[in-house]
């Protein structure tokens, strides 16, 4: 089937994906539902399969047992959509990439990784490249100017930037998330798109990965916990004993466990690892990951919070839109080939985020709602935390930023650390 696509909007993933494609027989793009993978995937294709398609799902399924090599069949690059309704379509594509011994053949979607694939499964190493999507930043949803990019901040570029963004629009932008069936739409069906993705997790997609059924209400709480402990380093036993705390039954750590790798499996949850550079002195370094949402929208939903809210709980507002930011961050990083850490020592010296590139080079940013006090707060803290790396070891920090939610004007202070909008930047 030839698609035909009209009135895309174009994403950062774009470039990434026709980059891999240009070096891979085959790619993976994986993200959450409805962030937009099938819609990128079919811009990029020249044919699909949609495994998916109730009236087709079945012979699908039967067919990729029989003959997979039929579901193979396309102009390429050739399009496979939630491949993993049929895992063995994996060792199927791997083996159809090395007969061909040419790049670009394939493109597999999937909103969930299977539980587990057959034993004799192919990692697919050097055949098969993986892309992981997310909902839109607010670059890709035109909600920011992209006057400043994280590239001219690597190359040492002068940056410059106007931002109108309010706390009550920060507001609305957390809550309405990066949806691509959000944007563009009135704001009571925006807000409303977060709510049934969170419906969906709790009543149906935990349930997709393993087949196991799990317990709403638990799977409820779970969340809600998650969410009241985003953009903290808060133990995976200190959430298990907030949800035993309303749980009338036992929630064994094996049971949570459970629950949580369910949730990374459909992409709900993406925790931020701890960065550890060489210092000038021996500092213990806290390792404990910094616990996020695939979108910002979702804590939001799981506490039942709308943008009033939110304005009215600034502490709580403050922490998920450290995960907003983390959302733009990590998209923009993949363009450049890049990874999101944070860091916290033991002397509580923190840096929300490290955005670490291929090459060695990384930025060290800290994110703040706005305000000068806390601007001031967090310049303090990049400088000193730059002072303690040890640059006859590595790389001296490309740049030092402050991401702000409500600032008047991008711009860089005299002691160097940068200040910027979440408004302004793009990758």
């Amino acid at each position: 089937m030839v698609v035909v696509m009209d009135k895309y909007m174009t994403r950062i993933a774009d470039k990434v994906i026709a980059e891999r494609l240009e070096a891979k027989g085959a790619i993976l793009i994986e993200g959450p539902k409805w962030c937009g993978k099938t819609t990128t995937g079919k811009h990029l294709a020249k044919s699909v399969i949609e495994m998916d398609r109730p009236e087709m799902t079945n012979q699908y399924k039967q067919m990729a047992e029989l003959n997979p090599s039929v579901l193979l069949t396309g102009e390429v690059p050739h399009m496979i959509d939630e491949w993993q309704i049929a895992p063995n379509l994996w060792n199927a594509v791997r083996y159809e990439v090395d007969q061909r011994d040419e790049f670009g053949q394939f493109i597999l979607t999937g909103s969930s990784v299977p539980a587990s694939l057959d034993s004799s499964a192919h990692t697919g190493t050097g055949r098969i490249g993986r892309i992981k999507m997310r909902p839109m930043s607010l670059f890709e949803s035109k909600d920011s100017s992209g006057s400043v990019s994280l590239a001219s901040l690597f190359k040492g570029e002068n940056i410059s930037g106007i931002d109108s963004h309010d706390i009550k629009s920060i507001a609305y932008l957390i809550c309405r998330g990066g949806w691509p069936k959000a944007i563009g739409t009135t704001e009571k069906v925006a807000l409303r798109q977060a709510f049934d993705y969170y419906d969906a997790i709790v009543n149906d997609d935990i349930n997709r990965v393993d087949g196991e059924k799990k317990d709403r209400e638990r799977t409820a709480r779970l969340l809600k916990s998650y969410a009241r402990n985003v953009s903290q380093q808060a133990s995976l036993e200190s959430i298990r004993e907030d949800v035993v705390v309303n749980d009338i039954e036992s929630f064994s750590q094996a049971t949570l466990y459970s629950y949580i790798d369910s949730l990374k499996k459909i992409f709900v949850i993406e925790d931020s690892p701890a960065w550890n550079p060489n210092l000038r002195s021996k500092t213990a370094i806290r390792t404990t990951d910094t616990r996020y949402f695939v979108d910002p929208s979702i804590a939001s939903a799981a506490l039942g919070l709308g943008p009033n809210d939110l304005i009215n709980d600034l502490n709580t507002m403050g922490l998920i839109f450290e995960n907003l930011c983390i959302r733009d961050l990590r998209v923009y990083a993949d363009s450049l080939d890049g990874q999101i850490y944070h860091y916290r020592d033991k002397s509580g010296l923190e840096c929300d985020a490290v955005i670490h590139l291929r090459n060695g080079d990384y930025g060290l940013i800290e994110i703040k709602l706005g305000g000068d006090k806390l601007i001031e707060e967090g310049a303090k803290s990049l400088l000193k935390l730059s002072d303690k790396i040890d640059t006859t070891k590595m790389k001296k920090p490309s740049f030092l930023m402050i991401l702000c939610g409500v600032a008047p004007f991008a711009y860089q202070r005299k002691d160097g650390v940068f200040v910027v909008p979440i408004g302004c930047l793009k990758d």
